[in-house]
């Protein structure tokens, strides 16, 4: 049974399968296959099955249908071929395509995702090198902020000097 394979983000593993000889796509639900996103058309196209071939039908959506980047109005759809409808992406797989060959290995396409810092991580940094000198955190100087003070109440002061010194002359 041939299937149709999201590989979008957000969408990534959502399959639908063409059970039937005219599958309709789009962004509304009165579609067979609906995906809810904004760069789909209402009604974007149409999948036909004739024999073992699978058609893509474009219906004059606004964004363009693609198979494998080229832009096509109707085009055999290959399986492993790539189908995009406006942003989104998906693969055609059938049963004979998705088991590998005799003798041959299937391709590996494990995608490693960068985890983040677990609690635990966190709780035994210190130990870990976070804090290389025992200290802990300390409170941050306010050597600056102190400075900074200073030197607006000064530059302030030369201000009110300097106008009481005009206002003075002018007399």
């Amino acid at each position: 049974m041939a299937k149709l394979v999201l590989l979008s983000q957000g969408l990534i593993g959502r399959t639908h399968e063409l059970k039937v000889d005219t599958t309709t796509i789009g962004r509304v639900d009165d579609n067979t296959f609906p995906i809810a996103e904004p760069s789909v058309s209402s009604h974007h196209c149409e999948i036909l099955r004739k024999g073992s071939d699978v058609v893509v039908r474009d219906l004059n959506s606004t964004n363009g249908t693609f198979i494998n980047g080229e832009k096509i109005s109707e085009s055999v759809l290959n399986p492993g071929q790539i189908l995009r409808l406006g942003q989104i992406e998906m693969r055609l797989e059938t049963e004979e395509a998705a088991a590998p060959a005799a003798g041959k290995k299937a391709p590996d396409n494990t995608v490693v995702m960068q985890r983040g810092v677990s609690l635990t991580d966190l709780e035994a940094g210190a130990q870990k090198g976070f804090d290389t000198a025992g200290k802990g955190f300390s409170k941050k100087d306010n050597k600056g902020n102190k400075i900074f003070l200073l030197v607006a109440i000064v530059v302030g002061v030369v201000i009110v000097g300097l106008l009481l010194f005009a206002f003075a002359t002018m007399k």
